[in-house]
């Protein structure tokens, strides 16, 4: 008997989707609702999408910088509470409950937060101690994004690299003294939105950490291009000498793209700049251990080797992969900032290398459910595909699907009817029950962590799936939980789940313990 196993479960839903009247979810209180309605479940870990602020496209693996926080994140009635804004100030437009219209909610909300900034320093100016402390403690990426979300205002524009005028484009001294001098009130007004977020944020962690549940963030591995990081860091990134980027970031071709993926981020300079990127590595890994509780590395192989595709390419079937130093750099980091809780998203073509650097770390890979389906030559169930249920290891965090996947119902009805049949047999359940048997068969498998995206609880098709790879359209990211949709039905669903799997958190003489309690 393995008495000091400890099994978790959580649901991985992003803050864009909670249910809100103002077009978008936000920080506010139906964050806490949700939150309370996880612990009634029996939920140990909440798991989000990365916070930062959405560019072109609003993917949060794109974000205008890996420090800061989405503003439109920002709850309207947290800060009528702080008295910023004015009840009256709420009017708005119907918005769309299932999907978030990102240009609308813009239109509407941010003017309405830098209303409430302005009301900020009037009722402040900038000597509010809490506000100085702030900005002293975040001064390392705050001006620069501040000022650079000022410069985009002006062109409406983050390509930084193609759009801006060349003094402002390569951080001309001269140039950028005069944009903060003309430009004081705005950059104070972005700075203002980023200590909203922080104060907004760290109220609902501590609460949701009062409940008894963790958050578990996400880390991009890459930046983005149009970002702050980029244009004020592009000496750690790989250009050419005329300071245009030289290589992008990717995937080769495999079994989900002939073309393969081409993100088009700019790659880290780690033949040059090792010691620096090194020093920013580590200052990103202290502001996000500041937000969250474990975090999750986005394209986690990245750290052990990068696909490398020239700049100039318009798709990925021509790259090679680099040698990165990520033993080094996890070293450094446990130096420098301290252990943090790591999970490895180690899916896609993984070598030796990925795994060493996974295991020798102890970070859990991932196993996602409706990857293990496959067929033998024979036509049987693959039982020995490394993706079912019943062969994961325990150092894992098993997953029915992820936000790049489709949704278990819209999954199992784009199947063969041949394929569906061994997906019943294989859950003994039938078409009607075939969400929460895959949440089961995740639930009762070794992984000692299981996490369930809220639209398979929900048991939505692909109308609810959030992002389609290497696709750029108003669907991904887009997707919001209804009003009331979380139910009572649902919670007690799942909470008898989490019961019959073991997954409370708690070791067998902590179980015991509270039996007896």
């Amino acid at each position: 008997m393995n008495i000091d196993g400890r099994r978790y479960n959580g649901i991985l839903m992003h803050i864009t989707s909670i249910p809100s009247e103002f077009g978008i979810g936000d920080l506010g209180i139906e964050a806490y609702s949700f939150a309370e309605a996880l612990k009634e479940a029996g939920v140990n870990y909440w798991q989000i999408l990365p916070l930062g602020p959405t560019g072109f496209g609003n993917s949060p693996y794109s974000s205008r910088s890996a420090f800061a926080g989405n503003e439109l994140l920002l709850s309207p009635l947290s800060l009528v509470e702080d008295g910023y804004l004015d009840k009256s100030d709420l009017n708005h437009p119907e918005f769309n409950e299932e999907r978030v219209e990102y240009s609308r909610v813009i239109e509407w909300k941010l003017p309405l937060l830098k209303k409430a900034a302005r009301r900020f320093i009037s009722l402040h100016g900038t000597q509010k101690r809490e506000y100085k402390e702030f900005l002293k403690r975040e001064e390392y990426w705050i001006d620069d994004y501040s000022l650079f979300m000022t410069i985009y205002e002006k062109y409406n524009d983050a390509r930084w690299h193609t759009t801006w005028s060349k003094e402002e484009r390569d951080r001309d001294e001269k140039t950028l003294n005069s944009i903060k001098k003309s430009k004081k009130k705005e950059i104070e007004i972005w700075k203002i939105l980023q200590f909203f977020f922080d104060k907004q944020w760290i109220a609902l962690r501590a609460y949701v950490n009062s409940l008894g549940i963790k958050i578990i963030g996400d880390l991009p591995i890459f930046v983005g291009k149009d970002s702050a990081d980029a244009w004020a860091n592009i000496s750690l990134l790989k250009t050419r000498r005329n300071g245009t980027f030289s290589s992008q970031a990717g995937v080769p071709p495999d079994n989900f793209s002939s073309t393969g993926q081409l993100w088009g981020n700019p790659l880290y300079a780690w033949d040059k700049k090792e010691k620096e990127l090194f020093s920013w590595w580590a200052k990103r890994f202290r502001r996000l251990k500041s937000l969250t509780d474990t975090l999750r590395i986005d394209h986690f192989r990245g750290l052990s080797a990068y696909y490398q595709v020239d700049s100039k390419r318009e798709d990925a079937m021509v790259g090679e992969w680099i040698k990165a130093p990520g033993k080094r750099l996890i070293e450094y980091i446990k130096k420098e900032v301290g252990d943090i809780d790591i999970i490895a998203e180690d899916l896609g073509w993984i070598d030796e290398d990925v795994k060493e650097l996974r295991d020798s770390n102890s970070f859990p890979g991932m196993k996602i459910a409706i990857f293990g389906f496959s067929f033998l030559e024979s036509g049987e169930l693959n039982t020995y595909d490394d993706f079912l249920p019943m062969n994961y290891s325990r150092n894992f965090v098993a997953y029915t699907g992820t936000h790049d996947n489709d949704t278990t119902r819209g999954w199992y009805n784009s199947l063969s009817d041949d394929m569906k049949h061994l997906v019943r047999e294989y859950l003994s359940t039938d078409d009607r029950e075939i969400c929460w048997a895959l949440i089961k068969a995740v639930m009762q498998s070794n992984a000692d962590w299981a996490i369930i995206p809220m639209q398979d609880v929900l048991e939505l098709d692909s109308s609810a799936r959030m992002n389609y790879p290497s696709t750029c359209n108003d669907i991904n990211w887009s997707w919001r939980m209804k009003s009331g949709a979380f139910d009572q039905y649902r919670i007690s669903r799942y909470r008898f789940l989490t019961r019959i799997s073991g997954r409370n958190g708690l070791s067998y003489d902590e179980k015991i313990r509270s039996f007896k309690s």
